[in-house]
């Protein structure tokens, strides 16, 4: 007794036209099946990452403690809290770091920041948003932070100069090696990003 597949089998066989749709379904089918296995290997993949390595708040408290110190300084520094946030979270784009930039959109949005804003951010080279100011406190915090070529070109510095005295290019420059300091600590032990809430973080900071 013959079965339907040997049947389609046999149908196959005898017309050719039929037997080269029929492969380029199962090429298709295997092409899903491979695309779902992916999809499903990069899933675990990344409930990998999401696992936390370290406390590090808990664990290295009194390593961490400068940087928490720096962070006072600069509250009290010149340099408007806007522009920190905003360098926060620019840098953290770049670092790829999930807990600074859930906390720093939020600090952000806390202090009026508009979404628009947040979402351009990204390819602020190319958006009117942002002011001469920050726009060369994003230049300057981009290209600290890359350090293309080992250097920092003279056009960014030259442009930070124009809207910041020496001491707030230093202060900036702190800054920026003090997110790019949390960025890697958090990426390096999986901080678990969502649930920071503003202002959180600000009993830490004394002098």
């Amino acid at each position: 007794m013959r079965t339907d597949a040997s049947l389609c089998i046999l149908r196959a066989r005898r017309d050719p036209k039929k037997l080269e749709t029929s492969a380029k379904k199962f090429k298709l089918f295997l092409l899903l099946v491979l695309f779902i296995q992916s999809r499903t290997s990069i899933c675990k993949s990344n409930l990998l990452i999401m696992k936390q390595r370290v406390n590090f708040y808990e664990k290295g408290f009194k390593a961490i403690r400068p940087l928490f110190n720096l962070g006072a300084y600069l509250s009290k520094s010149p340099l408007e809290q806007s522009l920190l946030d905003l360098v926060n979270f620019r840098v953290s784009q770049i670092n790829g770091c999930a807990y600074c930039l859930d906390m720093h959109s939020k600090d952000l949005r806390a202090h009026g920041e508009t979404e628009q804003r947040l979402y351009m951010m990204d390819a602020w080279h190319e958006s009117p948003l942002y002011s001469d100011r920050e726009r060369a406190a994003l230049a300057w915090a981009e290209a600290v932070t890359k350090l293309k070529k080992n250097n920092v070109p003279d056009d960014v510095y030259e442009q930070a100069l124009a809207e910041f005295s020496e001491e707030e290019l230093v202060d900036l420059t702190m800054a920026v090696n003090g997110i790019n300091s949390w960025n890697r600590l958090n990426v390096a032990f999986r901080t678990p990003a969502g649930d920071y809430v503003p202002g959180q973080h600000a009993a830490l900071q004394t002098n």
